[in-house]
């Protein structure tokens, strides 16, 4: 793990990429009330969104916790911490203020709730009233703030990262991770989870009383950073990926046919067998993909290019800006007369080039700009070196 893992980078770039087209896709679901919703649903999109909203965000918070032993690599505790609060405290900040008001705004406009400009609108931010009574929300900066708050919360654990006599252990972890066998005992933790915290406290964002999500995606968060030291995790991910890809093809085929294709009963809700089933197949499923994507971007995708220093660079700004473009756009191309196909298509390529055009042309060019959107602020020297690691670059 001495050297820069491309890979790594190229998992991160395209998790992001589904994520922006997950979130056009999402006016389209059945029963599912987002901010804004087209009037026709598609079947079919609900049943791919809803398999790939299982895996999307453990992929994410597993390769933002590979970033912090990178990070931790060459700074101090406290310079990870002030680096932490710059590149994650700060665009927490700054997009609630005014980036996910767009998207209340929109909300409201199409329900009904408003009928107003959005200068007319703004002022009600600073009441701060939490959503959804108001418009103070951090939407889809939930993320960003877990990650701050996880790493406050991990920073004991990692600090162990620089106590040197800790490596004799790295021969015993090394032997465990020999076999598949112990890639995949690692899912059993998530199981126990949905069966204890699920139905109590289901998914909600919002920090407090959301159990579930907050336990299961700091676990991720540490897996990743635990495991990124242990060679033998990696080569097995690579040996044994067609194992790990069947065993995901397989349990993802089970759990479509018998969850997801009927949308009614997408999820157990109540105890009992179902949720038992439920809960064994879901955690299995979400690990042994991000299992089979570490061992297929390790054998097609450990390489760089022109594209992968852009973009590992710009997926940051994009996360935080992308949710309130969808929205925004999507407000106006959901009303057109065509087809729901149509429709995603246009969103996806509006959305994309409105999300491209202001970083490129606006967000990277100042510094104001780089630091309110996570980046590093020295651009002269970005352009003369190679970002030396993921979390460096966008801060997960």
């Amino acid at each position: 793990m001495k050297d820069r893992l491309h890979y790594i980078d190229w998992i991160r770039v395209l998790a992001f990429m589904t994520l922006i087209v997950f979130h056009c896709a999402v006016p389209f679901v059945e029963h599912y009330n987002w901010e804004i919703n087209n009037e026709e649903t598609s079947p079919w999109i609900t049943r791919v969104i809803w398999w790939v909203h299982q895996w999307r965000l453990p992929l994410i918070f597993f390769i933002a916790g590979v970033g912090v032993r990178f990070s931790l690599r060459k700074r101090s505790i406290p310079a990870f911490v002030g680096e932490r609060f710059v590149r994650l405290f700060i665009p927490l900040t700054f997009a609630i203020f005014f980036i996910t008001p767009i998207q209340v705004y929109f909300e409201w406009l199409q329900k009904g709730r408003i009928n107003m400009t959005y200068s007319e609108f703004y002022p009600s931010v600073y009441e701060i009233v939490p959503y959804p009574d108001g418009a103070f929300t951090w939407s889809h900066m939930w993320f960003v703030a877990y990650l701050f708050v996880f790493t406050i919360l991990l920073l004991p654990l990692f600090s162990m990262a620089k106590i040197k006599w800790l490596n004799h252990m790295k021969p015993t972890m090394k032997k465990l991770f020999s076999r598949p066998i112990a890639h995949l005992a690692l899912a059993l933790p998530f199981v126990c989870y949905f069966y204890w915290l699920y139905i109590d406290w289901p998914e909600q964002g919002s920090l407090i009383s959301d159990w579930y999500v907050f336990i299961s995606s700091i676990t991720f968060y540490f897996f990743g950073f635990l495991l990124s030291s242990i060679t033998t995790f990696w080569e097995i991910c690579l040996k044994y990926r067609k194992l790990f890809l069947s065993i995901a093809i397989v349990l993802a085929v089970l759990l479509i046919w018998k969850y997801y294709w009927n949308w009614e009963l997408n999820q157990p809700r109540t105890q009992g067998f179902s949720l038992y089933v439920y809960g064994l197949l879901d955690g299995f499923h979400i690990w042994t993909i991000i299992l089979s994507a570490i061992g297929y971007s390790m054998r097609y995708l450990n390489f760089k290019n022109k594209y992968l220093s852009y973009l590992n660079t710009a997926v940051y700004p994009f996360y935080i800006i992308h949710q309130s473009v969808i929205v925004a756009t999507g407000y106006y191309i959901l009303q057109w007369d065509i087809s729901i196909g149509l429709k995603l298509m246009a969103l996806i390529i509006v959305c994309i080039l409105s999300i491209w055009s202001l970083y490129h042309f606006v967000i990277r060019k100042t510094i104001v700009g780089r630091v309110l959107f996570g980046m590093k602020w020295n651009q002269g020297r970005i352009s003369k070196t190679e970002p030396r690691t993921e979390i460096d670059e966008a801060g997960i």
